[in-house]
């Protein structure tokens, strides 16, 4: 089983990033952070007679790592009770890859399983809930499986290294995937 982590945080060494490290820690797996790569936000095209052009950037590099994998690691710190600007800008140009005939986009995602990690400050076991329902639609809108999600708490770098039941959590999916 391949594992992906595309993470969409924008600080190195952060809590999302520890807590989906810890979920394959000593499983083979690929690292994409989302705000080190080029990603270009979408121009919809969608209903236009030429549909969308073709766009300069690193969206394909990290297309082929997605086709390449059969787990999905979506980690995105909890911004403003939404995903990370990074990860969005990732997911909105899926209306684009869903239109490319050059790649199987929808067909394979089919074939993925996703799991979700968030992190955020107080109460984000509750406030991340409708990020998570988000989530939900997105991988119902592909029919990717959604296998399942873990919130753990923390705001200042290293505080979710405290959150004991997302910790445990991460050791089970390390069970599971291993």
């Amino acid at each position: 089983m391949s594992i992906l982590i595309l993470s969409g945080s924008t600080r190195k060494n952060g809590n999302t990033e520890y807590l989906a490290t810890k979920a394959v820690e000593g499983l083979p797996h690929t690292v994409v952070s989302l705000a080190d790569k080029n990603i270009k936000p979408i121009v919809d095209m969608r209903h236009t007679e030429e549909g969308f052009s073709p766009v300069e950037d690193d969206y394909e590099e990290i297309l082929q790592l997605i086709l390449k994998h059969d787990v999905l690691l979506f980690a995105t710190p909890l911004y403003w009770y939404g995903m990370s600007g990074p990860m969005k800008d990732f997911f909105d140009r899926w209306s684009q890859y869903l239109r490319d005939e050059r790649f199987p986009f929808k067909e394979e995602l089919k074939k993925k399983k996703a799991y979700v990690v968030i992190t955020g400050g107080s109460d984000a076991n509750i406030k991340g809930l409708p990020l998570i329902q988000q989530f939900n639609y997105i991988f119902e809108f592909v029919n990717m499986e959604f296998v399942d999600y873990m919130i753990g708490v923390g705001g200042k770098p290293g505080d979710v290294e405290h959150d004991y039941k997302a910790l445990e959590k991460a050791k089970s999916w390390n069970k599971q995937l291993g």
